[in-house]
């Protein structure tokens, strides 16, 4: 049991009412949304302890903010290849302080968990979205927490290891039928729910290009995409550099998704990626 301070009241209920319709509040802009990273973890393989201290993890929040993010992404547990799991008292520790001072910023929060409990502590102090890395389908509850506060979930594709046999546009579908179904027994309407493939995660490098090469055959879900490209190893894998030399390469991949249909990205260099997706929508505006 996570024992905790109880969620503020007024404001957070006031705000939880209109967590319902931030999706589609957000895609009503018609333009690629931007999330914003924020890793409040000692390991991800990026920026991993960067912002694990909470006066930092508030403070480039703030600048993410000032840079023309639309969502702001909070995770505690890095979901790296091969990251050591975290207990949920662990995971709370570190989002007590910085998940609430984020919300009260005013700005749509997500949070990224694996965990039921968490997600919905979170959603309990104004965090108005729900990222789970495994699709609804590691945790049972997770189902529930989402349909019970009536917010929006992002669905992404992940598989337990890698299989280069697989088809993986195949595997991605089939993975998303089920998160569907779960979605549908627990209530959770369909209009609130956005898919990530899930790019580096349970894939081989080549599968990771393939699926952002075949986005637009997820379209048939006719429900929004995202896709988080942002200093994956595929772009290493293609032309060598350290996670925090890939903007470039976390760029292209992320014009070339929206291209092929993705609603949001989802990055760690915000104020290069909102400059790149807002002239890129502004010449396309013009063909």
């Amino acid at each position: 049991m996570i024992a905790t301070s109880p969620p503020v009241s007024g404001a957070f209920t006031t705000r939880q009412a209109a967590n319902a319709d931030v999706l589609s509040a957000l895609l009503a802009l018609r333009r690629p949304l931007v999330m914003g990273i924020l890793n409040v973890t000692p390991d991800s393989f990026s920026d991993g302890g960067a912002f694990l201290p909470p006066d930092a993890a508030v403070a480039h929040a703030r600048q993410m903010m000032m840079e023309g993010v639309d969502i702001i992404d909070i995770g505690a547990e890095s979901t790296r290849p091969q990251a050591v799991a975290v207990s949920a008292e662990e995971e709370l520790r570190r989002l007590e302080f910085v998940l609430p001072a984020v919300v009260c910023s005013g700005h749509p929060v997500s949070i990224d968990t694996m965990k039921a409990t968490i997600a919905a502590w979170a959603l309990d102090r104004g965090a108005a979205i729900v990222n789970d890395v495994w699709g609804l389908q590691r945790d049972p509850d997770m189902a529930d927490v989402v349909a019970r506060h009536r917010v929006p979930v992002i669905v992404m594709h992940n598989r337990d290891a890698a299989d280069p046999r697989i088809d993986i546009m195949a595997d991605i579908a089939a993975f998303f039928e089920r998160s569907l179904a779960i979605a549908a027994r627990a209530g959770i309407q369909r209009d609130r729910i956005v898919l990530d493939p899930g790019i580096g995660f349970g894939k081989t490098q080549e599968q990771s290009m393939t699926a952002l090469a075949r986005l637009d055959r997820l379209k048939t879900f006719g429900l929004p995409l995202l896709v988080g490209a942002s200093r994956k190893r595929l772009i290493d894998s293609v032309t060598p550099a350290p996670p925090d030399r890939r903007l470039g390469g976390s760029i292209a991949a992320h014009i070339l998704a929206v291209e092929r249909g993705a609603a949001i990205v989802r990055v760690h260099d915000v104020a290069a990626t909102v400059q790149a997706m807002r002239v890129a929508t502004a010449i396309g505006a013009r063909t």
